[in-house]
């Protein structure tokens, strides 16, 4: 039943836009270090082309997915359908943290439009391989709408706040790896 993809077409470009939610994992290189997976609401993901996929990522209380991509790039996204049909795609790759000083970040910015959070990155993921499998374990859930705390949240932060919760709490991963830059701090750490 599982199946391998040579790009994202449009009909499987079409079901990933049509999930809510989606799995991000990544890990440090080496034996150490956590393993890390975060769920990411896919209202922010877009398919870029065939072999390329990015979300602009919002403000959150760990780093680690940005970190792990600056140190070695392994990624692996996971969509599960929770209603229709059974399925589940996976998209493995190299993943770029573009922070918002990047010409890169400011070129893809647009595709975005107006979000209801603070950002700090978008993360780009080279699309190296792509695999679906049945879902058949996955269970049936209906899909209410997005929660609107990070977006009051930021709104109560206002930008400094953020910038400055961002300093404090993005900075390094729980295992110590580079997580945000900011154009004043480039080089270090």
């Amino acid at each position: 039943m599982a199946k391998l993809f040579s790009s994202i077409d449009d009909k499987l470009a079409e079901w990933i836009t049509a999930q809510h939610l989606f799995f991000v994992a990544t890990a440090p290189s080496g034996d150490d270090g956590h393993v890390n997976c975060s769920p990411r609401s896919a209202s922010s993901l877009r398919v870029l082309d065939g072999n390329s996929v990015a979300w602009l990522d919002g403000v959150g209380s760990g780093i680690e997915t940005v970190a792990h991509l600056r140190q070695n790039g392994r990624i692996v996204l996971m969509f599960c359908a929770f209603d229709g049909p059974p399925r589940i795609v996976r998209l493995h790759g190299r993943g770029t943290a573009l922070e918002a000083g990047d010409p890169e970040f400011a070129a893809l910015r647009p595709r975005f439009g107006e979000q209801p959070f603070a950002e700090r990155a978008i993360v780009r993921v080279a699309v190296s391989r792509i695999g679906d499998s049945c879902g058949f374990g996955v269970p049936l859930y209906r899909y209410e709408g997005e929660r609107d705390q990070m977006g009051k949240w930021a709104d109560k932060k206002g930008r400094d706040g953020a910038i400055a919760y961002m300093r404090e709490k993005n900075g390094a991963s729980v295992d110590g790896l580079p997580g945000l830059c900011w154009p004043g701090d480039r080089g270090r750490s």
